[in-house]
């Protein structure tokens, strides 16, 4: 039996590898994309941690609980009266499960359409040409070959020696999207991102949630006058978040878990009905190679590459979360897909690292693209600030959420945005705009002069705009 040849080889089927896949397939390369993901049922699913335990189940959850949370609140400010509300935290699960399985399926139909070959198997690199079959049905191993192969097998969560995990009383944050239901007092070890959104989905649906962070400070990333707003905003909520809380153990007894921390105040103990660890995530790239094969690695597990996302052997590309080249996003990963793609189709583009979008799916949503206040105050960089409050937003009051703000920093001298930041209310859509017009150099004269519809959110971004001219049209005294 001769040896599958293929143009390229795509390990992982997350948002970099599946879109890696897509691109070179549409470029005539003969593909295939060889994935190991099983769900929690065992059962293999395209679409990575991203879409089958990560950001898009944890959104479908958000959306559940936000329905949850106004329900049992401020419904009744809209005339809206009922009684008997009831929590069905298994259905909210299943219908997360039923979104992600969708998502899926319709990767696997473009796959399909596109005649990428769908390999489910570990898939392990043996040389810089060919790549070792380990099927997940437990068929015999086989090896394939290909003129070029894309790392994209994505990361995992970190795990902390001082809370291993326990059965279902301490989990990682993939297993926390599938709770059946609600715990009365949650521990969460991290306040990034990932601890965030879901301590905001707990939160939501009635749990006592505290969260403790080892950092001083509060979303360090993030422009520090957001931050601020999104750490009162959460209190306001009733999420218990503990700064400079270094956690030193954890003990599993009569079916709770006892946490042991340590702050500037000494040490302190919580008895948990269950503990999530939320404390980053680390490259997939146990097992990626065989001993032999000379792919350099740090020492944290990353994959060195150039810029070009290049490996250390020819014809070798990694992408996505395996590499250090720009954050740790599925939208980062997504373009570098497209990238190397066209690297080896011989159609060189670029992909801008400086411009990309952050985004936290909390409620309300946070977004930022370029550099924070703090940045440029270290680098003693001439700037200036425009802010717009949502609560000065038609828009934003009619949708009875007035939390937040939007804040565009401009360099001084020549008024080109050099960042903008979001904190509220469809923040994760609004900040494409400003990505946009900081790909094309706009300045904040540019948004000014761009005729927003109105009332609309993204009024916002035009209103900030002009507020850097004090020209801004509906800021009541103030404020």
């Amino acid at each position: 039996m001769s040896t599958a040849h293929y143009d390229v080889i795509v390990i992982g089927a997350g948002p970099a590898g599946y879109v890696a896949a897509i691109r070179c397939a549409q470029l005539g390369l003969k593909t295939a994309c060889v994935d190991n993901w099983r769900n929690h049922n065992g059962d293999a699913r395209l679409g990575g941690t991203f879409i089958n335990a990560g950001c898009i189940s944890s959104m479908a959850l958000l959306e559940s609980a936000k329905i949850y949370q106004l329900l049992r609140g401020d419904i009744k400010s809209h005339g809206i009266k009922f009684d008997n509300l009831t929590l069905d935290v298994g259905k909210m699960v299943e219908r997360k499960n039923q979104t992600t399985a969708k998502l899926s399926r319709q990767i696997k139909d473009i796959f399909d359409h596109l005649e990428i070959e769908c390999i489910h198997a570990h898939g392990k690199l043996l040389s810089a040409k060919q790549v070792e079959i380990n099927p997940l049905n437990e068929q015999p191993r086989y090896v394939v070959e290909a003129d070029n192969i894309i790392l994209a097998t994505g990361s995992k969560p970190i795990g902390l020696p001082c809370a291993a995990q326990h059965h279902d009383l301490i989990i990682d944050s993939s297993q926390a999207l599938n709770l059946r239901s609600v715990p009365k007092k949650l521990g969460i070890i991290g306040a990034g991102i990932i601890g965030l959104e879901l301590a905001g989905i707990w939160n939501k649906l009635g749990a006592k949630v505290v969260v403790l962070e080892a950092q001083e400070s509060f979303l360090t990333a993030a422009d520090q006058q957001i931050a601020q707003e999104a750490y009162l905003i959460c209190n306001q909520q009733g999420l218990d978040i503990r700064l400079g809380a270094r956690v030193v153990s954890t003990l599993v007894k009569d079916g709770r878990v006892k946490l042991e921390y340590q702050d500037h105040e000494g040490t302190h103990s919580l008895q948990l009905d269950k503990l999530i660890v939320a404390s980053g995530r680390q490259p997939n790239s146990d097992n990626l190679t065989a001993a032999e094969v000379d792919l350099l690695l740090d020492e944290n597990g990353f994959v060195h590459v150039d810029e070009n996302c290049s490996t250390s052997l020819p014809g070798v590309y990694a992408i996505g979360d395996l590499t250090l080249l720009g954050p740790m996003l599925a939208h980062k990963g997504l373009e570098e897909g497209v990238f190397v793609a066209e690297q080896i189709a011989e159609q060189h583009n670029s992909i801008n690292y400086a411009i990309i979008p952050n985004v936290i799916y909390t409620d309300p949503e946070i977004a930022w693209v370029g550099q924070t206040e703090q940045a440029l105050k270290a680098i003693g960089e001439n700037y200036r600030v425009g802010i717009f409050p949502f609560k000065a937003s038609a828009r934003a009051q009619s949708l009875d959420k007035p939390e937040g703000m939007v804040k565009i920093i401009t360099q001084a001298d020549t008024d080109i945005i050099l960042g903008v930041h979001i904190i509220g209310v469809r923040a994760s859509d609004l900040i494409a705009e400003a990505v946009l017009a900081m790909e094309f150099s706009a300045s904040a004269e540019d948004l000014a002069r761009t005729i927003h519809a109105h009332p609309t959110m993204s009024e916002t971004l035009h209103e900030a705009a002009l507020a850097l001219a004090d020209r801004a049209l509906h800021l009541p005294p103030g404020y």
